[in-house]
């Protein structure tokens, strides 16, 4: 175990048991997708040193672990729109619908883009685990437990050049997007300071290579077993931490 790896087998200081992170003096209100929340003036922002840069930006898909076997087998995360198998779907149609007639200025439509998050604790995965009461969400969203789900954690630098970031929901209309570094490095420095990192999504065009995640992240000792059952029989070498503060509710 090296110097920067913990127990549970993260690194980069990713472990917040091993690693705690400081309690935020106060909690942030949260706007909806179509609103957004503004920091208060004269608050203190984010130092920068302490923020990793733009390619080292970890980012986080989250799939029911009975999607996972279809994954390894092709070997791709695939967009929904590309996706022509069963599969166990979260999204209500109304979601289906919704990122399938919103597009980004490529004029592609956000589902044809594979999500990514930037934080574990985003707004829609907390929305899914408390429950998926909300619009958005499938009725099989409402009879799974969220501790069925798994991580697949990565960075920005391995998604390429191509990737996206989206200051909000892809399909919300007053979301923005930056597709070349400089403007990315300007949107997330300001997601960082203004504290609305929860509802950004990262995107990358039609599929990514399972290869390139880093980390799957599972909720118990059960879950990593089956996990590594399919990573084994995949050929997949991929490292597989048990993190159950990512899947309490």
């Amino acid at each position: 175990m090296s110097g920067t790896e913990c127990i549970h087998g993260f690194e980069n200081q990713l472990c917040d048991s091993c690693f705690p992170k400081a309690v935020p003096v106060k909690p942030v209100t949260r706007a909806t997708t179509t609103s957004r929340a503004k920091r208060v003036p004269g608050a203190p922002r984010a130092s920068a040193n302490k923020l990793p840069a733009l390619a080292d930006q970890r980012v986080y898909h989250v799939t029911h672990i009975s999607n996972l076997e279809n994954i390894l087998r092709t070997g791709q995360l695939v967009a929904a729109a590309q996706i022509d198998t069963t599969i166990l779907d979260v999204s209500s149609p109304l979601t289906r619908e919704l990122r399938g007639t919103a597009s980004l200025s490529t004029g592609e439509s956000v589902d044809r883009y594979v999500p990514f998050s930037l934080v574990p604790e985003s707004n829609s995965w907390r929305e899914l685990r408390s429950g998926a009461a909300e619009p958005r969400w499938s009725d099989a969203a409402r009879t799974v437990s969220s501790t069925d789900f798994v991580f697949l954690v990565t960075t920005i630098r391995a998604l390429g050049d191509e990737a996206v970031l989206a200051d909000g929901d892809a399909a919300a209309s007053l979301t923005r997007f930056a597709t070349d570094e400089d403007t990315m490095k300007r949107m997330l420095g300001n997601l960082r300071a203004d504290e609305l990192t929860d509802d950004a999504e990262v995107l990358i065009h039609g599929s990514f290579a399972f290869d390139e995640v880093q980390l799957v992240g599972v909720a118990s000792d059960r879950a990593r077993d089956r996990v590594k059952e399919l990573l084994d029989a995949a050929s997949f070498a991929t490292k597989v931490a048990v993190y159950p503060p990512w899947f309490i509710q």
